[in-house]
């Protein structure tokens, strides 16, 4: 019986040039700790990480596919605009986990940056999509697959909501009250 928990190797964003926007890569204590090998363990530097997306981004440069098989690696991803994302996992874990996990991390990103999920909009709001990807994946464990969860977790008071409209109507109604103000205390004396 398998007891062990749905692991994610890696997340990456790569633009489509081939360059990374951002990877993140997983080695979980308690696969280590129960004997199993680390799946990273030829990833471990920056040289053999930008090796290895720069062959994921050739296999999978063309829309049309979901999941492939490289290098001992599963990955599941999903193209959005000029980004495509990717989910790793090891070679027997549950593809549809993964595609869940990525699905509910893309729609939860949509929601915050309002449909606008694109190069520029993620580079500028980098924080939010990294505390949502902390949200969905907690050392390379799925923790969440509800999009909604995951937004609300990670959003923040819209600028647009708290803003004063300030207006003649608003500044007319401010000089009433203060003209009121003042009448009052000549009256007092």
């Amino acid at each position: 019986m398998n007891l062990s928990l749905y692991v994610v190797n890696a997340f990456i964003v790569l633009d489509t040039d081939g360059h990374r926007v951002l990877a993140k890569y997983f080695s979980p204590k308690a696969r280590t700790q129960l004997g199993e090998p680390d799946p990273n363990k030829g990833l471990q530097g920056l040289k053999e990480q930008r090796a290895f997306e720069k062959g994921l981004f050739a296999k999978t440069r063309k829309a049309g596919g979901d999941i492939i098989l490289y290098d001992g690696h599963l990955a599941v991803y999903k193209h959005s605009l000029d980004l495509i994302f990717y989910m790793l996992g090891g070679p027997l874990e549950n593809e549809l986990m993964l595609h869940s996990a990525l699905i509910a991390f893309m729609d939860a990103i949509h929601l915050l940056l309002r449909n606008q999920v694109e190069k520029r909009a993620v580079l500028e709001n980098l924080d939010c999509v990294i505390l949502c990807l902390d949200e969905t994946i907690d050392d390379g464990v799925i923790v969440e697959t509800d999009a909604t969860t995951i937004a609300s977790r990670v959003s923040r008071p819209r600028a647009d909501t708290t803003e004063i409209v300030i207006n003649e109507q608003t500044i007319l109604n401010a000089y009433q009250t203060v003209k009121e103000k003042m009448q009052q205390r000549i009256g007092q004396f």
